[in-house]
């Protein structure tokens, strides 16, 4: 007899369905443009410079740098609030069911950063121990989507916990390895954001938008 997935797995599987086929096309896309005879020009492309630069605002950076400081933090916040929602009502609720992806996904994010400090040690990529650590949520969906009723229920459970649990030691470590200076005023707007939203959750406010409601 088949496992049945729970609805909140379901929603949360379905939601990041057509974004993960969506990411895997652009991959294979610009993989393909970037070796051929429009990569020099496709690589500048990113690097071109956007925004507004006058003297009382400075916003001008390039593609690249909007999408890898912008952009990424929306994604962390959205990847933020679907921990949260698996840790309480979903399959990370239980220790029984987040154990297993737990030390699996602890092993998966060190044995790639140890061989990666091992071939590295002593050059100057070896800061990078962090790129090998995370798996990509959204990658991970869209190839689980191209496999279709293939793979196991229980196979989707463990890989989408894994990679969420994967994706939160990411963020610790990249908060902690990998800033390099230290702001006390955005650390207390941070502060300030945090504690506001304990309260809303208090409130009922933010649990049932983005969880109850949304089911």
């Amino acid at each position: 007899m088949k496992p049945v997935l729970t609805k909140l797995f379901s929603d949360f599987f379905n939601s990041e369905k057509a974004g993960g086929f969506i990411l895997i096309a652009c991959t294979v896309l610009s993989i393909a443009i970037a070796n051929s005879n429009m990569g020099e020009g496709y690589l500048h492309f990113w690097h071109q410079n956007i925004g507004i630069n006058t003297e009382s605002i400075r916003l001008n950076y390039s593609i690249e740098h909007w999408i890898n400081d912008g952009l990424m933090a929306i994604f962390f916040l959205l990847i933020g609030l679907e921990i949260e929602r698996e840790i309480y009502i979903g399959e990370l609720s239980s220790f029984k069911n987040a154990s297993l992806p737990f030390f699996a996904a602890i092993g998966g994010m060190f044995v790639p950063a140890i061989i990666h400090f091992i071939l590295n040690k002593g050059t100057v990529t070896q800061p990078g121990f962090g790129i090998p650590m995370a798996t990509d949520i959204a990658f991970s969906l869209g190839i689980l989507s191209l496999l279709g009723d293939k793979v196991p229920a229980t196979l989707k459970i463990f890989l989408t916990a894994f990679a969420i649990i994967d994706d939160l030691g990411a963020i610790i470590t990249i908060a902690i390895f990998y800033t390099e200076t230290f702001s006390m005023i955005y650390f207390g707007i941070a502060i300030a954001i945090f504690i506001l939203l304990l309260i809303f959750n208090r409130l009922k406010l933010i649990t049932c938008y983005f969880i109850y409601c949304r089911e």
